[in-house]
């Protein structure tokens, strides 16, 4: 049986693939100066 390989792709357009990559939203991470963590 052989071994599954994952699919290696070759980018040719960075430009359009950046373009892309910023079209698809950003991520935010809020923060909450009142929570209190307390490590386990």
């Amino acid at each position: 049986m052989s071994s599954w390989a994952p699919t290696k792709y070759k980018t040719k357009n960075w430009s359009s693939y950046n373009t892309a990559l910023k079209q698809r939203g950003s991520l935010s991470i809020w923060f909450d100066p009142e929570m209190v963590w307390t490590p386990p």
